[in-house]
């Protein structure tokens, strides 16, 4: 008897292993849905057994063994199906991943112990342990995508719960201050009301991740505004914060357009405390803006020991530091600043990248101006120290 036609005949025995094991690996204090679980082991045996019985090329079995079958564009697949529920239900992916390798133990072992080998068992066998390992592929990925959904859902929760309490915070540091100037704790209220304003960036990022990983994107509010004035403004913020980093800025041609000016002076406040936090201590750091065509352009740079680019780039990545220790802050950091100026100039329908240049490294915002915004103000070239 082939594989498939023993698979086939004897789907009962071959679950009734698969269950008894999977409720095995099902983690403390999980309800498993035994139904559930009944359901999903024979779709994915009926979609092995398709699998055996459909002719197949060298190629395609070379790719198959290489882990680069097409993806299918069909209805989602029972090992898909399988993996969301293992990560419902609670598995780990080591616990998932055992349910495969016994099912697969028990068909063969069932099978052997049955069945003398014939011409073409050693091909069923090929062929069974690739559908498998194509099954596992599919169930993995869908388990670390709904992992990764929970986790989202997780952290956007977090943020919002946390988001009204830091309010109060404020909104009572600021009253404080007001009614403490010019007395002995004057200093006590400014310090919380630092702390209070910081707890709210990193609870504002938490929120953009959560929102942009989730697939709802950054919400932007574009108007016609001039970006070398608002940059500048910014500037002139972090100058006050950044006491030790000395920023220069520079403001070329035409920075007119149709923006989310918060949001790009949220960028620019990323990129500078970064380049404090990573940069030469109590080196320069430089912020230019250029107007040139259909695109602004803004750069931030510092001076340090540089990282490569493909390293640079990678920091745009959710959740990542720099591989060195930062000078400042670096206990106060998600790792989702760079990822939070990635979407802002995604959002603006624009990029960021990151680059070495003569020793400094460089990080460059380009955003188009838009179409619908007069260019009124042109600037001339300007430094400031």
């Amino acid at each position: 008897m082939r594989l498939a036609d023993f698979i086939e005949a004897h789907p009962q025995r071959i679950l009734d292993d698969a269950v008894e094991f999977a409720v095995t690996q099902a983690p403390d204090g999980a309800q498993l849905n035994l139904k559930r679980l009944r359901n999903d082991i024979p779709l994915i045996l009926r979609e092995i057994v398709a699998d055996l019985r459909t002719p197949q090329s060298p190629a395609q079995q070379r790719a198959k063994a290489q882990g680069r079958a097409p993806a299918s564009s069909g209805p989602e697949s029972a090992a898909s199906s399988h993996g969301r529920s293992r990560a419902d239900d609670g598995f780990g992916v080591n616990q998932m991943i055992a349910e495969y390798r016994a099912l697969r133990a028990s068909v063969l072992r069932l099978w052997a112990a049955q069945e003398a080998l014939a011409a073409g068992c050693i091909e069923d066998m090929i062929r069974f342990n690739e559908a498998i390992d194509q099954a596992v592929a599919e169930s993995l990925m869908e388990f670390s995508r709904t992992v990764e959904s929970w986790r989202n859902v997780f952290l956007g929760a977090l943020g919002h719960d946390l988001r009204g309490p830091l309010t109060a915070v404020v909104g009572t540091a600021e009253f404080l201050v007001d009614r403490t100037k010019d007395t002995p704790q004057a200093r006590l209220a400014e310090r919380i009301l630092s702390g209070g304003l910081q707890l709210s960036r990193l609870v504002d990022g938490l929120l953009d991740y959560s929102k942009s990983t989730l697939g709802a994107g950054m919400t932007l509010h574009r108007l016609a505004c001039d970006l070398g004035q608002a940059v500048a403004e910014e500037v002139e913020l972090l100058r006050a914060t950044l006491h030790d980093a000395p920023i220069r800025l520079c403001v070329d041609g035409d920075t007119c357009g149709h923006f989310d000016d918060a949001r790009v002076r949220e960028a620019v406040h990323n990129l500078v405390t970064n380049a404090a936090k990573y940069g030469e201590a109590g080196a320069e750091i430089g912020v230019t803006i250029t107007g040139d065509g259909d695109h602004a352009c803004i750069e931030v740079s510092n001076a340090g020991d540089p990282l490569s680019t493909e390293a640079l780039n990678a920091l745009f990545d959710p959740l990542r530091r720099g591989s060195r220790a930062a000078n400042q802050g670096e206990h106060t950091s998600l790792g989702l600043g760079l990822f939070i100026v990635r979407e802002i100039a995604t959002a603006h329908g624009g990029d960021v990248v990151a680059k070495v240049d003569q020793g400094r490294t460089v990080f460059a915002i380009t955003l188009p101006r838009g179409t619908d915004v007069p260019r009124t103000l042109q600037h001339e070239r300007t430094a400031y120290a």
